[in-house]
């Protein structure tokens, strides 16, 4: 085994690198390079003498230069390539710069740019990162794992995708590598896990997508996706392989087709630290904002009855995960689900339907219950439904734009003193209902929080703050969680307890004020949600390490982008 260049010892609040690495190989490792921020007397041990401009920065002034150079990118595509270029030069010149411009970053190191990037990733590819396994050799997937060189405590966490359901672009097959990178950069940048302790994966299935398979640089496996028995095979190699080589690492899954996401979710959620952002993340921050807008409203969510418009993977996660704290409310199991009117492509979900997939079945209506229902060629629609069920909170996640009337809000907000709308649909041309119009449509009553971002709203006088159910505001503090008690799996308890330190991060009582805190206070909501989580793990007996003083561990867990502390050694 080579030697490496390099080793990182953790500290409480510091990390040492020891360094037995010399000359250029230095300046071509972007964990402990430093470019012209290495000083004289480190360019000297290191053999950097002559290799770099003769003046010595600081990590502030390099931040500023390249700042300055990011603007100056001519496309949001330009600068995902820069800021990739930058990673892999100066790790933590990176993830300083992001995190000080989180807010204006997070649309190209993530969603929406990175799709472009993930479309493009053949032709652009330019350096490996992360793990990439295929279906055709699943007996290699331990090996690959191995080849990483980390060890069974040097992973917090793993991001996989399949591919096959990328944002809004569908089957990206290898391309959705940068998926995986780029949710973890946010992990690293919003909550302080160290960028050496996670994995980027992408699982090879092949693809569908028949651009790709007739692009001759495309860099992945050349046939149709596989759906058989050997996706299960490699999946459950995978996982096999993680448990193995790095058993207390949380086992996150994105982008996912509907139906392998909530089936594997279902399969290995007990069987190992597993969460899918997709269902959970996306569920957890809606929780957040409905905890938020309930508790404005004076009223608490064992009371709503409430409207999922879009009966998909991500609509009908949020109903599980609320009809579940509404159980742990006081509600009975049937009495929860009850609240619940779930509408798909075919209108209202009824029991009689052949078409209802697994998942939908127990939101289903009894067919007798909605006989005397008005219905059109397309089954009970919308706008029947809110006016038979009168239900206190409508969620769209349809991607049917527009599909929240101006007849539809004006008629929840008659029997509602508060309606709680929220069109989360992406991007915005898909938006159920625009802000604007849901709070003039309601004479400023309701509580709303959408799935994209949008500037305030003035109305009579008062700026509505519009709050955006962005993940980012769940995940990252999960994980960071996880990582500080090595917690054995993800419970519903943690999720709802991250989900309510979200949520008590804004007071919505106060006229126009939004229902979810804003994206400029992200870092502060990981180290919230953190502590939230891991306090839950504890008390539920799901924590590997003591807790003894939440708030320190969280804190000493969080990595800051700063130089470490450089030990040059004898290779």
């Amino acid at each position: 085994m080579a030697v490496a260049p390099y080793e990182l010892v953790h500290q409480p609040r510091e990390v040492v690198a020891r360094v037995r690495a010399r000359g250029r190989l230095v300046l071509s490792s972007p964990t402990i390079n430093r470019g012209t921020a290495f000083t004289l007397a480190q360019r000297e041990q290191l053999e950097l003498t002559g290799l770099l401009p003769t003046g010595v920065s600081t990590l502030e002034g390099q931040v500023r230069r390249v700042w300055a150079q990011y603007l100056q990118q001519p496309s949001d595509l330009a600068k995902w390539v820069y800021l990739a270029n930058l990673r892999d030069r100066n790790e933590v010149l990176f993830y300083r710069l992001l995190s000080e411009h989180l807010p204006e970053m997070l649309p190209v190191v993530y969603t929406p740019t990175v799709g472009t990037a993930i479309e493009r990733f053949s032709h652009e590819f330019r350096r490996s990162r992360g793990v990439f396994l295929s279906v055709d050799h699943p007996d290699q997937v331990e090996t690959a794992l191995r080849n990483t060189g980390l060890g069974p405590d040097d992973v917090d966490l793993l991001v996989a995708t399949d591919s096959e359901g990328i944002l809004g672009i569908g089957d990206q097959g290898i391309g959705g590598i940068e998926i995986s990178i780029g949710k973890l950069s946010v992990y690293t940048a919003a909550a302080g896990i160290h960028p050496r302790r996670v994995l980027p994966v992408v699982l090879d299935m092949g693809t569908d997508n028949l651009r790709l398979l007739n692009d001759s640089m495309y860099l992945g496996e050349r046939h149709a996706r596989v759906r058989d028995h050997r996706y299960d095979e490699l999946i459950d190699a995978y996982v096999t392989a993680c448990n193995k080589l790095f058993p207390n690492a949380m086992l996150h899954w994105e982008d996912f087709g509907t139906e392998n996401a909530r089936r594997i979710l279902n399969k290995y959620s007990g069987v190992c630290c597993t969460f899918n952002d997709d269902m959970q993340g996306t569920a957890a921050v809606v929780l957040a904002a409905v905890f938020s807008a309930v508790r404005a409203a004076g009223s608490r969510l064992a009371d709503q009855r409430i409207v999922i418009h879009g009966a998909g993977t991500a609509g009908l996660g949020i109903a599980d995960m609320l009809r579940d704290q509404m159980i742990r409310e006081g509600l009975s199991p049937a009495e929860a689900t009850g609240r619940f009117y779930a509408l798909a492509k075919q209108g209202l979900l009824v029991d009689d339907d052949p078409s209802l997939l697994d998942f939908q079945v127990p939101y289903a209506r009894s067919r007798a219950e909605v006989a005397g229902w008005p219905a059109g060629a397309g089954g009970v629609g919308l706008a029947t439904v809110v006016s038979r069920a009168r239900p206190t909170i409508l969620i769209g996640t349809s991607t049917q734009a527009g599909a929240f009337t101006e007849s539809i809000v004006r008629e929840m907000a008659s029997f509602n003193a508060r309606p709680i709308i929220l069109p989360l649909s992406n991007p915005t041309s898909k938006a159920e209902a625009l802000p604007h119009d849901l709070i003039h449509w309601t004479d400023g009553k309701v509580l709303t929080a959408t799935g994209s971002p949008f500037e305030p709203v003035q109305y009579k006088g008062v700026a509505y703050q519009i709050a955006q159910s962005n993940n980012a505001l769940v995940f990252p503090g999960l994980g960071l969680g996880v990582a500080v008690t090595k917690a054995s799996r993800i419970s519903e308890g943690m999720i709802a307890a991250a989900a309510d330190a979200v949520a008590a991060m804004s007071d919505a009582r106060t006229p126009g004020a939004s229902l979810l805190p804003p994206m400029t206070v992200l870092r502060t909501a990981s180290a919230a949600v953190a502590i939230a989580v891991a306090k839950a793990a504890d008390a539920e007996g799901l924590a590997r390490v003591e807790l003894s003083n939440p708030v320190q561990q969280v804190y000493d867990a969080m990595w800051q982008p700063e130089y470490p502390r450089i030990e040059p050694i004898e290779a």
